[in-house]
């Protein structure tokens, strides 16, 4: 229901035309998934990860649900068919389950934002601090031409800093980013404090 909010949000500004393709894009939606799903119901929560005091939210649960699993990817699709996506840039680890499936379905190339060590080639790094530590990404210099679109893919939004790295890389090497994509996002960390001037997606808030 949450992504059904959002389209609201988005298209009523567009007037009664955006109102009416709105109408027709539920339609569809609901005749060929068989409704909503409530993605919030099928994640695990896990206490006391990585830290004690940390509850993590567990994807695998959804991972391994086929239906889900399909729904997730064909919701961050859909809104980027006519966007002439370049690269999608997946943010370890599990940018990169959900950043894969929609390059290929966007039919666009995927670029993999990794730890640092972890890339062969010529490469940029940007550090940043996580919620239970600090961290350093790295992307190869020559992954993102000058001028192309991008779109930054992770599971999820915490304090912020992981897709603020990753996007000033982008800029560094010349690229725009169109939008940041979250599967989920932890509203009490204010992540998008740190991510002003960039549109930011989630589809399940906590």
């Amino acid at each position: 229901m949450y992504y059904y909010i959002c389209l609201v949000t988005n298209e009523k500004k567009r007037g009664h035309q955006g109102t009416v393709y709105l109408g027709v894009l539920v339609s569809w939606w609901l005749k060929y998934t068989g409704g909503f799903m409530d993605l919030e119901k099928i994640i695990r929560d896990v206490p006391d990860f990585p830290e004690k005091g940390i509850i993590f939210k567990d994807i695998t649960t959804l991972l391994k649900d086929k239906d889900a699993f399909k729904y997730t990817v064909d919701l961050m699709v859909e809104k980027y068919r006519d966007k002439h996506i370049d690269k999608i840039v997946g943010i370890e680890s599990r940018g990169f389950i959900f950043g894969g499936n929609v390059a290929y379905l966007l039919g666009c190339g995927f670029v993999p934002a990794r730890k640092a060590g972890k890339l062969p080639a010529d490469k940029i790094s940007e550090s940043y601090t996580l919620e239970y530590g600090a961290n350093t990404l790295e992307i190869h210099s020559d992954a993102i031409e000058t001028g192309e679109k991008v779109l930054i893919i992770d599971d999820l939004l915490a304090t912020g800093g992981t897709a603020a790295a990753v996007a000033k890389m982008v800029e560094r090497l010349k690229g725009e980013v169109i939008a940041i994509e979250f599967l989920i996002e932890l509203d009490f960390l204010k992540g998008r404090d740190k991510l002003k001037g960039y549109t930011v997606n989630s589809y399940i808030r906590y």
